[in-house]
Parts: C-alpha cells; sequence; structure tokens
C-alpha cells in the first residue's frame, strides 16, 4: 500500500541570521534547506513527552514544590555532597 505526501510551496519571512543559521546546519547535515527545515517542524509537531515529563511538567507550571535556591555554586555543591552521605 503506497502512501502519497502531498506537498505544497510556501513563502516565509525569517530573520536574516535565522536563515543563515538553517543553511549551515542543512549544510552540515548534507541535506537539502527544504529536507531540513521540514525534518525539524515535524519533530517539533510530533515530538510528545513521556507521562513522566508531562507530570513533570505539570508541576512545574502549578508553582507546587518549588526548588530550593542557592546564594553561590559553593552552597550548592556543599548541599550536594552532604546528601550523598
Amino acid at each position: 500500500m503506497e502512501t502519497t505526501i502531498v506537498r505544497r510551496p510556501a513563502s516565509f519571512r525569517l530573520r536574516a541570521d535565522l536563515l543563515e543559521g538553517l543553511k549551515r546546519n542543512a549544510a552540515r547535515e548534507n541535506r537539502t534547506l527544504n529536507n531540513y527545515v521540514e525534518s525539524v517542524l515535524l519533530e517539533f509537531m510530533y515530538d510528545e513527552p513521556n507521562e513522566t515529563t508531562k507530570a513533570a511538567i505539570r508541576e512545574a507550571m502549578s508553582g507546587q514544590n518549588r526548588n530550593k535556591t542557592y546564594k553561590d555554586v559553593d552552597e550548592m555543591f556543599n548541599d550536594i555532597l552532604n546528601e550523598e552521605e
């Protein structure tokens, strides 16, 4: 059973630096700009997180269970190292 994918031409106005970055990335992967942009858009549209990630996102968005904050990196590392003991 064959499936035909219908493609339609589209025109977008992009920032010049974004377009140049897309072209560089496409060339790095030895792909056409069209193919590269289409694959990036498909990945964005259909890449759904798993249930654990969705739960973590909901928790973060709710504002509950705020993470501990630190004044500096040394304080953070001391806390991490003390947890492991």
